[in-house]
């Protein structure tokens, strides 16, 4: 974190503290996961009472920017107002972007005492989902690789596009599960993946390939890659339950992802 960071940081703070509103502060984001650069926006987390986060609810006022603060070129404060309530519920079954927001979190104001026992359980990997997560993520690669041969055929575009991007998110998503490192969603996961200890030894560059340019000749080293780094049990049979489960009837047990609206 830099030195303009920091004094914008303690602005922050005696700002919120004379606010009767905010419960505590926390800075998240780039900067405390070590990723930021000297123009990095600073991302916080305002505690307020299941009363006042409700009362925002209400009007639409959840969110929190801040341009003015900032004394440096590109600077602003990004931030989200949340409760106890959303804290728990991250704790006990929060997704692993979620999760990741709390990654090296740091509480630089609370008039909560049990805050810190919080964020760490948020932040801490789910281990009971690691074995099925690495799983479903491995069935999808073994399934999407046969979409870019169909998208190869056809000529298609869109079909290439999405599916050596799905490609490149699950792959990368069975990496990070297998070093038990919380999935920090699309933004960072480049990152992440760059500093993951246990991987194949080119799969960073078998990844730039891929994107870059996306055939099935490539696709296939990507998923041959990770097929030969470890034995992840599933089959290609059961690789199809798995990606028919997850893919096309997963609105059975609860709301699908809104790209499936």
């Amino acid at each position: 974190m830099y030195d303009h960071h920091r004094r914008v940081i303690d602005r922050l703070v005696e700002q919120f503290k004379a606010d009767p509103e905010c419960l505590a502060l926390i800075i998240g984001g780039s900067l405390v996961r070590g990723w930021g650069r000297p123009d990095s926006d600073i991302d916080i987390l305002i505690v307020i009472s299941e009363a006042d986060f409700q009362r925002r609810m209400d009007t639409n006022r959840v969110l929190y920017f801040d341009r003015e603060i900032c004394d440096y070129e590109g600077g602003y404060i990004d931030g989200k107002y949340l409760d106890l309530a959303y804290l728990k519920d991250a704790a006990e079954k929060g997704i692993e972007a979620t999760r990741s927001a709390f990654v090296n979190a740091n509480i630089v104001y609370s008039r909560m005492p049990d805050l810190d026992e919080w964020v760490k359980r948020i932040a801490t990997y789910p281990e009971e989902k690691r074995v099925y997560n690495m799983q479903a993520f491995y069935s999808q690669l073994l399934l999407l690789n046969w979409f870019v041969g169909e998208a190869e055929k056809r000529q298609d575009a869109y079909l290439m596009t999405r599916t050596v991007a799905d490609l490149v998110l699950f792959g990368g998503r069975l990496i990070l599960a297998y070093n038990r490192i919380l999935y920090p969603f699309h933004k960072w996961l480049m990152r992440a993946l760059s500093e993951a200890p246990d991987k194949p030894a080119n799969f960073m560059e078998l990844t730039d390939t891929l994107l870059k340019t996306p055939t099935m000749a490539n696709a296939t080293a990507y998923v041959e890659c990770l097929t030969n780094f470890h034995d992840w049990g599933v089959d290609f049979p059961q690789a199809v339950v798995n990606f028919t489960r997850d893919r096309e009837r997963m609105w059975r047990d609860g709301p699908p992802p809104i790209h499936d609206w």
